[in-house]
């Protein structure tokens, strides 16, 4: 299901990162996550919910990419 925050996003099994791509344009990368989360993350109806409620403020993460200007 599409959705209205997020734009895609990749996990990297062999490093445990998940990279987010929000529709601002903003990537970010999430450290130390655990595959399980990322499967339901993939699996969920509402990335948005799902990201908010489980990912955001729970690993280390980086901003890669700043929305453009």
């Amino acid at each position: 299901m599409p959705s209205s925050v997020i734009a895609g996003f990749d996990y990297d099994t062999d490093h445990a990162t998940l990279t987010v791509v929000f529709v601002s344009g903003r990537i970010y990368r999430y450290f130390a996550v655990p595959a399980e989360v990322a499967a339901i993350f993939r699996k969920a109806s509402s990335k948005g919910t799902y990201f908010n409620t489980h990912i955001r403020d729970r690993y280390p993460f980086r901003e890669i990419t700043a929305a453009p200007a």
